[in-house]
């Protein structure tokens, strides 16, 4: 009998986790940040346009695998921007607008992307998980 009740609780404990797991799935997507304004299908192609490709390699960017600036695959789960900002929707249009306002001697430099330009991408870096 005992060992019947210890088999029980086992699979309870198993049970318990397959569903916590289960309720774990697609939380990433909720905990993207969304940018006000911003439309993430645009931001790709303003990414293109802006040839952001030229220094970054990012998925969906067609002829976007640059070397010369960090890979932005997965940029939608990092913790800071260029290593040192909080990854806020704010800060990160704020980035993409003027770089070295933000952090001086960057090596990324303005390229004349408008604050309406940046939400868009910003959205579309935020979908890169």
């Amino acid at each position: 009998m005992a060992r019947r009740g210890h088999a029980g609780a086992v699979r309870a404990v198993g049970t318990a986790l397959c569903l916590l797991l289960l309720a774990a799935c697609g939380r990433d997507e909720e905990k993207a940040p969304r940018v006000a304004g911003g439309d993430a299908v645009r931001g790709m192609a303003l990414m293109a346009q802006y040839q952001c490709g030229a220094c970054h390699a990012i998925p969906g960017v067609q002829a976007a695998g640059g070397e010369g600036g960090p890979s932005l695959e997965n940029f939608g789960r990092r913790s800071y921007i260029a290593g040192r900002l909080p990854n806020m929707p704010d800060r990160l249009v704020a980035w993409i607008v003027d770089p070295p306002a933000l952090v001086p001697g960057t090596r990324m430099p303005v390229m004349g992307v408008s604050e309406n330009d940046a939400r868009h991408i910003a959205a579309a870096l935020y979908t890169l998980r």
